[in-house]
């Protein structure tokens, strides 16, 4: 299939009429009667069946329907990144990031490059880390901003700084905040924790481990607001990011740094054979220099 044919049959499925469909495509009716002929002389089924004067999908189309709805928000996105490269000569970023990092950190960096660089369109998709490294091995983000800190088959790894896991509470007094917590305090409380599939969530579990402390969560989630949001529900205490734990501070919760630390590395993550530009570059150093920032606050200030 051509993808004229697949304008095509997406605009009848829109109208249910041919003619309308030829209209929505700015041709002319008998021009779309061919294409449709042509696009079923090649898959060897037809398309459509008039019901009532209307066009209907046929099973095979009702098959095809989903994968032809794929392709039609891909050819739009490739028409939105066009029109925007277009309009904004400055530069076009596509940045991928894990959720908690979307939470906390690249809103600020977003904001600061935009003011050293007005003009740069910033494109922003929050996805798991398999998923980052899936949509740049297929060129859909230019870096992505995780947790992250294995190394990948074709990707190029560059560190910008490092957070820390800690205690975020809601029950406890405004005196401990600040002090750090033992893995053996924590593991004696109620926890809702991380899923062993989020980098934090497997590096608490391997401290806990190596520490001879198997506990087995009360709650566990897949991101770390979520677990923010039920430990100020009164569900438990939780253990993400710090760099989450303050954006979703609220009066009322404490936070605690762990005793020993665990540190959590930031990373930004590019394919191997894609050229750096000018804006990928200064977007990396506006995450270095946040990344300081956040690191020197204080969890009781």
């Amino acid at each position: 299939m051509r993808l004229r044919h697949i304008e095509l049959i997406n605009a009848v499925l829109r109208t249910g009429s041919l003619t309308q469909a030829a209209n929505l495509l700015h041709i002319t009716q008998p021009a779309a009667s061919k294409i449709l002929a042509h696009a079923e002389a090649q898959l060897g089924f037809s398309l459509f069946r008039r019901i009532k004067g209307r066009l209907h999908a046929t099973p095979e189309l009702d098959i095809l329907t989903p994968h032809i709805a794929r392709l039609n928000q891909d050819m739009a996105s490739v028409r939105r990144l066009a029109e925007n490269i277009k309009r904004h000569p400055q530069g076009h970023l596509r940045v991928g990031c894990a959720p908690a990092i979307g939470l906390g950190l690249l809103p600020q960096a977003i904001r600061h490059s935009r003011e050293r660089q007005p003009g740069v369109v910033f494109d922003v998709h929050t996805y798991h880390s398999a998923e980052l490294v899936e949509r740049l091995h297929v060129r859909e983000l230019d870096l992505a901003v995780t947790f992250d800190a294995a190394d990948h088959p074709g990707m190029d790894k560059t560190p910008v700084g490092q957070t820390e896991l800690v205690c975020l509470s809601a029950g406890e007094s405004a005196d401990c905040a600040g002090k750090a917590i033992s893995l053996e305090e924590l593991a004696s409380r109620e926890l809702i924790m991380l899923d062993m599939h989020d980098r934090a969530g497997a590096l608490l579990d391997d401290a806990l481990s190596s520490a001879g402390l198997g506990m087995r969560p009360n709650i566990q989630v897949q991101t770390h607001y979520v677990a923010c949001a039920l430990a100020q529900a009164g569900c438990g205490d939780t253990v993400v990011d710090a760099i989450t734990a303050r954006a979703m501070l609220r009066p009322g919760n404490v936070l605690r740094p762990l005793d020993p630390p665990i540190p959590v590395p930031i990373n930004v993550i590019t394919h191997g054979s894609v050229p750096r530009r000018e804006i990928d570059l200064l977007f990396i150093d506006q995450l270095r220099r946040l990344c300081r920032a956040l690191a020197a606050l204080s969890y009781a200030g």
